[in-house]
Formats: structure tokens, C-alpha cells, sequence
């Protein structure tokens, strides 16, 4: 009897039904993130997943602490729209997404570049 109790009568994920505004919400925060990348300058393809856009952002963010934590200004190694003319180091400018480069692989050539600069002596002030 108990079990009747308990069933769930409706087709729709139970995501679904707990939080009906989730995929609003998660388009917005990808809207969002996706303009934060083209401020960069980081092209995007428009099939990128939410998460791949935020792995793409998660993945600038921890390249542009390593540069800070090396001395770098962010405010001249990040030009406008990913256009870096003079930056203080050339590691320091984020690398660019070449053309059909899957966001994961992109997200992998970060993350190397976020090694060479840790591995590089910490700029004291």
C-alpha cells in the first residue's frame, strides 16, 4: 500500500519538476559566460555546451591568477576583445583559440600555458 504512496505520477525529470526555470537559468549563465570569452577574445563556435563554456571560463580564470601571481597586470596583458599589443611578458597573454579548436582542447593548451608560468620563479614586489 505504501508503495502506491510513493510512486511518482508524471513523466517529467524529477529536475525538472523541482526546478522548472534550471534551463532558463542555465542558458542565462551561458549567455553570460559566452560574453565574458568574446570580451577576451576567445572565439566561440555557438555549439558550445554550458559546460564547456564554463570549463573554458574556469580554465581562463586559473591561467589569469597565475599571471597576476607572476606580476602581471592584467589591465595590459588582456586587451581589448583578446587584442594584447604590448603585454608585460608574452606568457602572459592569454593564448588565442585557433579556429575549429574543440573548446576541449583549447581548455588543454590553457592549462599548459597555466603550467609554464607556475613552473616559472614568482615575481616578488
Amino acid at each position: 500500500m505504501m508503495g502506491n504512496f510513493m510512486r511518482f505520477c508524471s513523466d517529467e525529470p524529477l529536475d525538472v519538476l523541482v526546478n522548472p526555470h534550471r534551463a532558463e537559468e542555465q542558458d542565462a549563465a551561458k549567455a553570460a559566460g559566452a560574453v565574458r570569452l568574446q570580451v577576451l577574445g576567445v572565439r566561440l563556435t555557438g555549439t558550445e555546451t554550458s559546460d564547456e563554456v564554463g570549463d573554458l571560463l574556469d580554465a581562463i580564470e586559473r591561467f589569469e591568477q597565475a599571471v597576476e601571481l607572476h606580476g602581471g597586470d592584467l589591465m595590459v596583458d588582456e586587451g581589448p576583445h583578446g587584442r594584447t599589443t604590448e603585454p608585460d611578458d608574452p606568457q602572459f597573454a592569454l593564448p588565442r583559440r585557433i579556429a575549429n579548436e574543440s573548446a576541449a582542447a583549447y581548455v588543454a593548451r590553457l592549462s599548459e600555458a597555466t603550467g609554464r608560468l607556475h613552473r616559472r620563479p614568482r615575481h616578488r614586489d
